[in-house]
C-alpha cells in the first residue's frame, strides 16, 4: 500500500485530508521530524502534517516520506516552494493537491504514470513507452510498480485493465 501524499493550499484542505485518514486508520502527528529510533516507518500508518514555510521544511518532508511516513504538507500552491516540494515528493511516488475523495472516481496515478499506462494499453513495450516518454528504462519501471501499488494490482497487466475500465467509466 501507498503512503499519502497530499500537498494542499490551506489548513481547512489539511484538517479535511486529516479528518478522512484518521478515519481510514492512519495516526496523525503534526511535525516533520522523526524520531531516529527507526528508519522505516511504513508500517506504523503514521502521517506526517504541518506548514512547509522554508527550504529546510521540503528536505524535512522530503526525508519523512523517503522513511515511509504518509504527509499532509500545507504550502502556498503558487510558491516556488510548493513547485520544488512536489517535484520531490514526486520522485517518492504520487502526490494529491488537495482534499479530494481519493474513490474510484478520481484515478489515484499521475499524468506520467497515465501515460505510460495508455502507451502499454496500445501494444507498446515498456522500453518503447518509455523512450517516448523520454524516461529511462528503469524510470519508467519504478513509476509502472508505483502505478501497480496505487491501483492495488501485482501484475502489469492488471494495472493496464485497471486503468482501462477507470478511464472508460
Amino acid at each position: 500500500m501507498d503512503r499519502p501524499r497530499y500537498v494542499v493550499g490551506t489548513g481547512v484542505g489539511a484538517k479535511s485530508v486529516l479528518r478522512r485518514l484518521v478515519h481510514e486508520g492512519w495516526r496523525t502527528r503534526e511535525t516533520f521530524v522523526l524520531p531516529e529510533a527507526a528508519w522505516d516507518v511504513s508500517r506504523a500508518r503514521l502521517v506526517l502534517f504541518g506548514r512547509v514555510c522554508d527550504p529546510d521544511g521540503v528536505r524535512q518532508v522530503t526525508m519523512a516520506a523517503t522513511r515511509g511516513a504518509g504527509i499532509v504538507a500545507v504550502v502556498d500552491c503558487d510558491s516556488g516552494l510548493s513547485r520544488i516540494l512536489l517535484a520531490e515528493l514526486r520522485r517518492i511516488g504520487p502526490v494529491m493537491r488537495g482534499p479530494q475523495e481519493s474513490g474510484t472516481e478520481s484515478m489515484p496515478l499521475t499524468d506520467e504514470q497515465c501515460q505510460l499506462l495508455a502507451r502499454l494499453a496500445g501494444g507498446e513495450t515498456i522500453a518503447a513507452a518509455a523512450s517516448a516518454e523520454y524516461l529511462s528504462l528503469r524510470t519508467a519501471n519504478r513509476r509502472i510498480a508505483q502505478a501497480r501499488l496505487a491501483l492495488g494490482v501485482s501484475t502489469t497487466r492488471e494495472a493496464i485493465l485497471m486503468y482501462l475500465g477507470r478511464k472508460l467509466q
